[in-house]
């Protein structure tokens, strides 16, 4: 009896995810030796030609990571969504848009001017940029077309599950392919992690009262925290009760605020504004200029509650864009 086939590619991310593959260690054993990795381009010597040739809905799960941001990462998302029984949103950036959608708060050209002239380890003086096109010794180049904007995989094909995280555990990884062998996957457009806040599991929720009230938001190097406490308690945002738990609180455990990289519960339509509500919550002020003050202490807002989710949601970028 042949194997499930299984294939995995990346997009726009750090690599990260592929690695998150690996760091399943002995576990990998078992579910390599369950299926048929027939596409796996980081990880093996892979063409695009030996997708192409297979029957649709050929390949019984992919597992995408990364955001898409160009025009041959998109192809290659929808044929694999075509040969694909399963597609899979394999971590933040495919999630979300993950950090790399936080381009979205800027032009095309703005990013492309920053990584390719005003970098100070650049030298660039003709100030050029990539081309999709360009001529080398008589013959004419093509490189992939970068987007306009930065977009979640299910912008772009249909998602069936998403495993999220930055990386993901790799609990979550055997998880779903035991889930994919055994043929117990919950509703499509699950969410492959747990349904509650992190809070709910903290660690540290024990020490938290129940009510906080703060006249400043501190950065880690302003103040020496207690490692037991609440870090909302000592003023240190913690995003935890606007993120997804499944994580194993991994930053919490290393004495790290939470990020954000699980993304919002299923109830929670916009990580970023229920990031911002719950702390205006905790402002201990009704002095208009007094909460202006406590509110300039958080640098970076946007890229602070927006950090792994900006793509998917609802202000995706502030730039007016076109349809690519």
């Amino acid at each position: 009896m042949s194997k499930p086939k299984v294939a995995l590619y990346w997009c726009s991310s750090c690599g990260g995810c592929e690695e998150s593959v690996v760091d399943l260690a002995q576990d990998i054993l078992p579910v390599t030796s369950a299926v048929d990795i027939i596409f796996w381009p980081v990880a093996m010597d892979f063409k695009y030609s030996d997708i192409e040739v297979l029957q649709d809905g050929e390949i019984a799960a992919t597992l995408i990571n990364g955001a898409i941001r160009m025009d041959e990462q998109e192809h290659i998302a929808k044929l694999l969504r075509k040969k694909s029984q399963l597609i899979i949103a394999h971590g933040s950036c495919a999630h979300l848009g993950g950090v790399v959608g936080l381009a979205n708060f800027y032009k095309r050209e703005d990013v492309l001017g920053e990584a390719f002239k005003e970098v100070p380890t650049v030298k660039n003086p003709k100030g050029i940029l990539p081309q999709v096109k360009t001529e080398e010794a008589g013959r004419e180049l093509e490189l992939p077309a970068l987007h306009d904007t930065v977009k979640t995989l299910d912008q772009v094909v249909q998602v069936d599950y998403y495993i999220p995280g930055c990386p993901p555990p790799p609990e979550l990884i055997k998880n779903a392919f035991a889930a994919i062998l055994e043929n117990k996957l919950p509703p499509k457009g699950t969410v492959l992690a747990e349904k509650k806040a992190l809070c709910d599991s903290c660690s540290r929720k024990e020490s938290k009262p129940d009510k906080i009230k703060l006249s400043k938001f501190k950065r880690l190097y302003e103040v020496e925290w207690d490692p037991e406490k609440c870090f909302l308690e000592e003023g240190i945002i913690c995003l935890g009760p606007s993120t997804r738990d499944g994580c194993g609180e991994r930053c919490i455990k290393a004495n790290f605020p939470c990020r954000g990289c699980f993304g919002p519960t299923d109830e929670v339509l916009d990580q970023g504004a229920k990031s911002l509500s719950y702390l205006a919550s905790l402002i201990d002020s009704d002095d208009e200029e007094e909460v202006k003050k406590i509110i300039d202490s958080i640098p970076d807002m946007a890229g602070l509650f927006y950090r792994y989710s900006l793509a998917s949601s609802i202000l995706r970028g502030n730039i007016n864009r076109g349809t690519k």
